[in-house]
């Protein structure tokens, strides 16, 4: 009696002969273990058959948004260590500059003047050198670049009706960009030659009187 032939008798006959690791000895059966169990705490990404991309779990989006916190923070050091200041918040906006403000008297052109000296001008309260930024209808605006006495202050402004600005302004004859001494008590401008454009001679005089 002729036995009945099974295909996959001859097929698992030829993937024996065919296997590399069929002659081998059977591994260390803790070493198994120890891979079964490295596999099984591995995390995998998935793959959308779809689209072709892959699922990157929490710890993957953590450290990429660690990455870019690391980057922009370098970026913002290389900004400071190039300009040695803190960039300006947006939206913030300049403080306005800070003021003096100073009056011609009533009797400007009017008194009778001494000559300039370091002992009337050490009366004032308020003394500066500056440069005329503006002039406006019956304002005129300073620029100080030293104070000798008085609050430094941003700018000073003189003030004045139209008839006594002209009398100051031919007394001190104030122009756009002129370079001025001027001083005031109690708000009240200095004239008679204690409030003029700059020369060597008045300058002393203040260095006299304020030191």
């Amino acid at each position: 009696m002729t036995g009945t032939h099974d295909p996959r008798d001859e097929l698992r006959a030829r993937l024996r002969a065919a296997d590399p690791a069929a002659t081998l000895p059977p591994d260390d059966p803790a070493r198994v273990a120890r891979l079964v169990e490295d596999v099984m705490s591995t995390e995998l990404t998935s793959e959308n058959r779809e689209t072709g991309t892959r699922q990157r779990g929490p710890l993957t989006w953590a450290v990429a948004a660690a990455a870019v916190l690391v980057i922009a923070g370098a970026g913002l050091l290389g900004l400071r260590a190039l300009t040695g200041d803190d960039p300006a918040p947006v939206g913030t906006e300049q403080a306005a500059p800070s003021v003096t403000r100073l009056e011609v008297p009533e009797s400007a052109g009017s008194a009778k003047c001494l000559v300039p000296s370091a002992e009337t001008l050490a009366h004032a309260d308020t003394a500066f050198d500056g440069t005329v930024t503006a002039i406006d209808g019956d304002q005129v605006t300073l620029a100080p670049t030293r104070w000798y006495v008085g609050d430094p202050t941003d700018e000073v402004q003189v003030t004045a009706p139209s008839e006594q600005l002209q009398r100051v302004a031919s007394a001190v004859d104030f122009e756009e960009g002129g370079r001025y001494l001027v001083s005031a008590t109690q708000g009240q401008v200095s004239l008679c030659g204690l409030s003029a454009a700059y020369d060597d001679d008045l300058a002393a005089i203040y260095q006299q009187a304020f030191g």
